[in-house]
This record gives C-alpha cells, sequence and structure tokens, in this order.
C-alpha cells in the first residue's frame, strides 16, 4: 500500500510531461501558422518553419532541400550544423544519398538508430564525415507531386515518442504549403510580365528592366569614374517585314503561331544573358546586357541571319521565310533615358524601313539629330 502514494505521482508527472508536450506542439503549429499568414516571402517563411523544428528537435544537423522541377534535381535550400560553402551548388540527382532516395520513393525514411539497420548501416560507414546515428528524412508533399525533402541527423528519435514523428509531418506539411504558394506567387507574377503569344517579357516588363539597367549602369559610371570603358548597353529594336500580308494571305491564326515560333528563335539565339520582348504587334525589343555598340551590332546580324534561314510554319504546310527590319542604340551614347533609348532604337528601325528593309541601322549623333523628337515620337 505504500507505493500508491508513488505511483500516483508518477503517473500524475507522466501526465505532466504528455501535456507539456502537447501543449509545446501547439505553440509550435500557432508559430508557424502565424508564419505562413505572416508573409509571402519564401525564404522568410521556410526559416521561419525551420526554427520551430529544430527547436523542437534539436537536430545535431539538418537540411531542407527543394526539387527543380526544370532539372530533376535536388539542392540545399536551407541547413545547419553542416559546410554551408560545401553544399552551396552542390545538387543531388533523384535516388542519390538519403534525400535523393526519399525524392524518389515519396516514402518517409526514419531509423532512429543507424547501427541496427544493415542498409544505411554501410551507407553511414561509407560518409563517416557525417557522423550519423539516427536520420529522420521526409518528403514534402503537395498532392501527389514532391516538392522537396526535410532531412534531420542526430536528433535522438530513439528517445521521442511516436506523436513527434506525426508532428514532423505537420511541419513537412506547412512547409509544402509554403513552397506551393511561392510557387503560385510565381505563376502570377510570370504571367503579369510575360506575353501569351510568344512567351516573351512584354513591353510593361521592358520598361521596367530598362529602367533597372539605367539605375544599374549610373550608379556602376558613378563608383568608378577612373575606368576607361564605362558601363554600357544596347537596345535593339525591330519588327517583321510585310507581316500584314502573312495575316491576309494565311490568317490570323498562322501569324499567332509565326509570332510564337519567332519568339522561340529569339530565345535560342540569346541565352540567359539578354532578355527579349514583344513590343506590340509584330514589333520586338532586344535588351542587350553589357553589350557596346560593335558587340551588340554583331549579335543583331546573328539574329536577322538566323531569321532569314529559318522556315516558319513548317507544321502547317506554309513554309514562310521572313526579314526584319532592325533599330540598335546604345546607352549612354544614343540616350540616357529610358525613353530617348527606346526612341532612338524606334527611329532607326524606321531608317532600316526606309533604306529598303532586310537590314540593321545603327544610331549615331549624325543619324539621330535629325529623327523623331520628343513631340513627334510615340514613345514620349
Amino acid at each position: 500500500m505504500s507505493s500508491a502514494p508513488g505511483e500516483a505521482l508518477n503517473q500524475r508527472r507522466h501526465l505532466e510531461s504528455i501535456d507539456a508536450r502537447q501543449s509545446e506542439s501547439l505553440r509550435v503549429f500557432h508559430e508557424t501558422a502565424r508564419a505562413l499568414t505572416s508573409s509571402l516571402e519564401l525564404d522568410t517563411l521556410l526559416r521561419a518553419i525551420m526554427r520551430q523544428m529544430e527547436d523542437f528537435f534539436g537536430p545535431e544537423h539538418w537540411s531542407l532541400l527543394i526539387l527543380d522541377e526544370d532539372t530533376s534535381q535536388l539542392y540545399y535550400a536551407l541547413s545547419a550544423g553542416i559546410d554551408e560553402d560545401f553544399l552551396r551548388g552542390l545538387r543531388l540527382n533523384l535516388g542519390e544519398g538519403i534525400a535523393g532516395h526519399v525524392a524518389l520513393t515519396g516514402q518517409a525514411l526514419v531509423i532512429p538508430d543507424i547501427s541496427a539497420d544493415p542498409e544505411w548501416s554501410a551507407y553511414a560507414a561509407k560518409h563517416p564525415e557525417l557522423n550519423l546515428f539516427s536520420i529522420a528524412c521526409l518528403p514534402i508533399r503537395h498532392g501527389d507531386r514532391t516538392l522537396g525533402v526535410l532531412q534531420i541527423n542526430n536528433s535522438g528519435l530513439d528517445l521521442l515518442p511516436e506523436s513527434s514523428l506525426a508532428f514532423l509531418r505537420v511541419l513537412c506539411d506547412y512547409t509544402a504549403i509554403a513552397l506551393q504558394n511561392s510557387r503560385h506567387v510565381k505563376l502570377i507574377h510570370r504571367l503579369s510580365i510575360t506575353d501569351d503569344c510568344t512567351g516573351l517579357y512584354n513591353a510593361r516588363h521592358l520598361y521596367t528592366l530598362l529602367e533597372q539597367e539605367i539605375v544599374q549602369q549610373v550608379e556602376a559610371t558613378n563608383a568608378n569614374r577612373d575606368l576607361l570603358t564605362q558601363p554600357h548597353f544596347s537596345l535593339l529594336f525591330f519588327d517583321i517585314d510585310h507581316f500584314k500580308s502573312v495575316n491576309d494571305t494565311h490568317g490570323h491564326l498562322a501569324g499567332s503561331w509565326l509570332l510564337s515560333e519567332l519568339g522561340a528563335l529569339l530565345k535560342r539565339n540569346l541565352g540567359p544573358d539578354h532578355a527579349a520582348f514583344r513590343y506590340g504587334g509584330d514589333e520586338f525589343v532586344v535588351l542587350l546586357r553589357g553589350l557596346d555598340k560593335p558587340a551588340a551590332a554583331l549579335l543583331a546580324t546573328k539574329i536577322r541571319e538566323a531569321l532569314k534561314n529559318t522556315c516558319f510554319l513548317t507544321d502547317t504546310g506554309v513554309e514562310l521565310n521572313l526579314t526584319a527590319s532592325f533599330g540598335l542604340a546604345t546607352f549612354p551614347q544614343d540616350g540616357t533615358t529610358l525613353h530617348d533609348l527606346i526612341r532612338a532604337a524606334d527611329a532607326m528601325m524606321y531608317v532600316a524601313k526606309a533604306a529598303g528593309r532586310d537590314r540593321i541601322a545603327i544610331a549615331d549623333a549624325a543619324s539621330l539629330s535629325n529623327l523623331y523628337t520628343p513631340k513627334t515620337s510615340r514613345h514620349s
């Protein structure tokens, strides 16, 4: 009978421990949910979620990997307790390592004691730098898609109740919500700056990027006035020669298909360093970052030749060849403001048209002095 009070005390302490753990779980849920509703910044959200995970589980090291759907590879988005310089730029193929295995299978891998698992103890032996004792690696999923992986190592899983793993899964669900919301925001942003016919940027985004480019160039110039060569970039303005006849002969749908193929051609020939825009109708603008007039003229010639040598609408049986009239202007020689630079490139495009089309007209002080003024330009 004397043991009854001791048993009751132990039972009460056990219940108090459970209650404290549940209260802590609710607090973490609340903090994480509040983070999800207070910010649209993905990095801020992920750090808030991972901070809760780190406080709750206390892992020796952990990493959050996100799946790049374009390459089907995982990259390290956040980590702690691991050399970040080593992880920066490191990518894992699906099926590679612990995280790659979980991303490929979509199944959680939870091993409280590595030494008791023959397969993963062998893996740990091959990677002594990881110093693995326990693994909890869970997929971050939205619907039937894996968005990433959360891996926490050496967190004392053998000492944690089963409910803790359920809690970890909830944190992964929160992470999935953050990632999916971020993708929706990026999609909406991309749609708002993209021309749906060509897949190129639209005119509104041209003004945004051009303004940013001018600010960057001016700041760079002010910071490096002693340099012989100052920063610059060029703008290429062109439209398709006799495009109206394409619509009149083959219909507007064929014209739209042609513009779509032209957009793809520009992307292939420009690469990631430059940007192309559909300005309106059959007019296009190309922002050539870091290119002075001679270098820009070379790339403009490449685009002109690619356009001439490409047969368009072959899938429809029409098979069209095109030419275009190009105008080229360079910052800051031909304009120091957004509107002046666009006006200069546009004016040179009309010079190319007047000279017989299918050519590149390059701006200089003499050619611009007798052309469009702010009062008559459509870009004022």
